[in-house]
């Protein structure tokens, strides 16, 4: 066996017999001092280590060929209807989509953007319509009305049928034979004098700006049915109804009968909300406002392309210099929602996530024509995708965030409200970085070894000091 004085040679912490050493004073305060250093280096060091630190790079886009972004929007304007507001997605890549309705909502809203009343459904606002062909001289039938004689003519008949026009109108002049025929067959099947029950008017838009502006007309032909006692006098709104149908003259003979059928004779009942089977397909509930809020998605490729609304029909002609595109974008973001919580989560790896994936939230972009008609409004939008790794590699978020710049252009054609959108090719990437639980362990170890021994130090400098110094007192001699 070896022998135990042999195991004690190699012993690197000899001990010094307890009657050999010397307790200080400045050993003592140095030890507390030390002590606590050792303490305060302990508790940053553990600080540091239960801190999430991150590594932010920069590299090439790793979404996939074929990847759609989806794209969501609440956006208000004060003078575009719901009736022919139209929403459409273009790309480069040969996408054009038109009038997009699957996922989009629309809210009638006044000039306030307050709203109006329940989601306006267009129905077939934008279905191909029929007209006679053009043939003999036409001779007008139908009651001419002005801003004087409007009101007093429609509370005079139960139902008045009344198309707003305009001369220089494409759709206008294809109507206007079958209308003025079938004002004709109307008067003589029910005389306005011995019947008196519906009337067929017309207004010239040209002519009776206000009054038009005041029945929310913005596509011409609008052919709408007014019902007498049915109109709200408050802000001067109209509860009335719009025909979508067909424009030959049957068509529209057959509309005006199934209106007037339902109402006696004697006495003049009102048919506020009496209709066939037939007029129910081709009539619906006009805007009573000339406002509208559009909300909802769309799904776009990665690649640059535009968001387009603007007043849009197959079958209405429109007056751009009186078309104001002015909007207030009440949310616009880009890829899959984020709730709040997540974002004030995120902030402790990024304090700087998240402040521009809304960027056009709440700003409004109006032309109180001081800009001049025909004005379209673009915003160019540049984003950026920002995905949040883990530390094991697993994605803890991905976001999109934008710049936008806006400016507006006088176009020669009907303005809109563009928003073009281009993705950057390259990508931020935020990495968690973990901390090694043992590499922990040797920065504790490496502060109580390198604290104890500065302290010995010092302690044993201030001890040789001090013995030095009683020495020289003593008048002693090395």
């Amino acid at each position: 066996m070896v022998s135990t004085s042999k195991i004690k040679s190699v012993d690197f912490y000899r001990k010094i017999p307890r009657d050999l050493t010397e307790a200080t004073l400045s050993g003592a305060g140095l030890s507390i001092v030390a002590a606590l250093s050792m303490l305060f280096l302990f508790g940053m060091e553990l600080n540091n280590y239960l801190a999430v630190s991150t590594t932010t790079s920069v590299i090439v886009d790793r979404s996939s060929d074929g990847d759609f972004l989806r794209m969501d929007f609440n956006i208000s304007f004060p003078s575009l209807s719901c009736e022919f507001a139209s929403v459409d997605v273009s790309d480069v890549l040969g996408t054009n989509r038109l009038n997009v309705t699957k996922t989009i909502r629309k809210f009638s809203i006044d000039s306030n953007l307050r709203p109006t009343g329940s989601e306006f459904h267009s129905g077939e606002v934008l279905s191909h319509v029929n007209h006679d062909e053009a043939g003999e001289e036409v001779v007008e039938d139908s009651v001419s009305l002005t801003s004087r004689n409007f009101d007093t003519l429609l509370h005079q008949y139960p139902i008045s049928v009344v198309n707003f026009y305009a001369p220089w109108c494409y759709w206008c002049n294809l109507l206007k034979p079958s209308w003025e025929k079938a004002a004709k067959q109307i008067k003589e099947r029910y005389d306005p004098e011995m019947d008196g029950r519906v009337i067929l008017a017309k207004v010239d838009c040209t002519q009776e700006a206000d009054l038009c502006r005041k029945n929310h007309i913005q596509g011409y032909p609008s052919i709408r049915i007014f019902r007498q006692g049915s109109d709200l006098r408050d802000n001067a709104h109209h509860d009335h109804e719009s025909y979508y149908g067909d424009r030959d003259t049957e068509s529209l003979v057959k509309m005006v009968i199934g209106l007037v059928e339902p109402i006696h004779l004697e006495p003049h009942k009102l048919a506020l909300e009496d209709k066939s089977d037939n007029a129910s397909k081709t009539l619906k509930k006009a805007p009573s406002t000339g406002g509208c809020r559009i909300e909802g998605y769309i799904r776009v490729k990665k690649v640059p392309g535009n968001l387009m609304v603007s007043a849009r029909s197959g079958s209405h002609s429109f007056d751009s210099t009186q078309m104001n595109m002015s909007h207030v974008v009440n949310h616009l973001s880009f890829g899959r929602k984020i709730l709040p919580q997540t974002f004030t989560d995120l902030k402790r790896l990024s304090p700087y996530l998240g402040q521009s994936h809304d960027r056009l939230n709440g700003r409004p972009f109006i032309n109180q024509r001081d800009l001049g008609p025909n004005v379209t409004i673009e915003h160019y939008l540049q984003i950026v995708k920002t995905e949040v790794l883990k530390s094991n590699g697993h994605a803890m978020v991905e976001e999109y965030e934008y710049t936008a710049h806006s400016s507006v252009a006088h176009s020669y054609y009907l303005p809109v409200a563009k928003f073009h959108f281009e993705l950057s090719p390259m990508q931020v990437l935020i990495t968690e970085n973990s901390r090694s639980f043992s590499h922990f362990i040797t920065n504790v170890c490496a502060i109580i070894g390198g604290v104890f021994t500065v302290a010995g130090i010092l302690d044993s400098i201030l001890h040789q000091t001090m013995t030095l110094m009683k020495k020289i007192e003593l008048g002693k001699n090395f």
